[in-house]
């Protein structure tokens, strides 16, 4: 808004009614760090990768949770102090990564990971940051591959409460039936009604964020339908019922320093309190130091980039493993 507007509007309870009325349908977020694109052939699948920074800066690799994309990362990104080189990739059948399938099983995304390192950086140990589901296939990865990771950042990532083997015959039965007609993503008429449901589940989002989340979501793909970049197998619920004592003996095995991040206003973690407030050798992954952003649910890098990214730089830079 330039001066000549602003003169016009003196009066503070005018200028708050046009700025309702105006201002939140053309603000935008403004990026700080541009950022550019590159796809690789990834165990056969067209994986999009959103890349910023020198490639001569050290490695920062950046994963999404389910339903996001990598470059929803942009707001941390901007936060950064140090030069990065940071990397975010769109997991199989999310964001602009291909691969339409009739299921997502988890181990894929533990091997797309070791595949990506080895094209970006084949020698070093890498620092990783993981958000939710990112989180949980680092925290694999790590165990599997102890010395490929140089620290191990883990944003809501808690993992899932143990299954019961007796619950596999239903479970089978579940997803075969359910497969039979593939699932839907419900459809928006516009980017800006995907902004407000992003807002009315992130309340602290500001809406030049919700919208800018917004697009990288979904894209229009008539006059009338904004839908979501994402296959809708997603939706399909897991064959495989989860096995927490696997991903425990994972975790166990994990050689490098681990920062576990908690949004202090959370509820998706409401499980995982007492594991974080239990005896360190209980709390996943095993050993980890904590800390908990206030003014942050779930979505921590929407909502708190700024403190998040403050915690992810001391954090590494602590542990002396920035040098690639």
């Amino acid at each position: 808004m330039n001066k000549n507007v602003v003169n016009l509007y003196t009066s503070a309870s005018i200028l708050a009614k046009y700025n309702v009325r105006h201002m939140k349908k053309t603000e935008t977020y403004t990026v700080r760090v541009t950022c550019r694109s590159a796809r690789h052939d990834i165990r056969g699948v067209d994986y999009h990768v959103t890349e910023w920074g020198d490639r001569g800066n050290p490695l920062l690799v950046l994963l999404h949770g389910w339903g996001d994309c990598g470059r929803s990362f942009q707001f941390l990104v901007d936060e950064l102090k140090q030069e990065w080189f940071v990397i975010a990739p769109d997991w199989r059948g999310f964001g602009k990564t291909g691969s339409r399938a009739t299921s997502y099983w988890f181990p894929d995304y533990v091997a797309d990971l070791d595949a990506l390192l080895e094209h970006y950086q084949p020698q070093e140990p890498v620092n990783l940051l993981g958000h939710s589901m990112g989180a949980n296939v680092i925290g694999l990865y790590a165990g599997v591959m102890p010395e490929r990771v140089a620290t191990f950042v883990n944003v809501e990532g808690f993992g899932l409460n143990d299954s019961d083997p007796q619950d596999a015959p239903a479970n089978y039965r579940r997803w075969i039936e359910q497969s039979r007609v593939m699932p839907k993503y419900a459809s928006y008429a516009t980017f800006e009604e995907l902004a407000q449901r992003i807002r009315k589940r992130n309340p602290s989002v500001s809406h030049d964020k919700a919208m800018f989340v917004a697009k990288q979501w979904a894209e229009q793909v008539d006059d009338v339908t904004v839908t979501l970049r994402a296959d809708p197998a997603h939706k399909l619920p897991n064959a495989m019922l989860y096995r927490r004592a696997e991903a425990l003996a994972c975790w166990s095995k994990i050689a490098s320093p681990v920062l576990r991040v908690v949004g202090e206003d959370t509820d998706f973690t409401a499980a995982a309190k007492s594991w974080i407030d239990a005896d360190s050798a209980a709390t996943p992954p095993l050993g980890a130091e904590t800390i908990v952003i206030p003014g942050a649910g779930h979505m921590v890098h929407f909502e708190q980039p700024g403190r998040l990214a403050i915690a992810v730089e001391a954090f590494i830079q602590a542990n002396l493993q920035t040098v690639v």
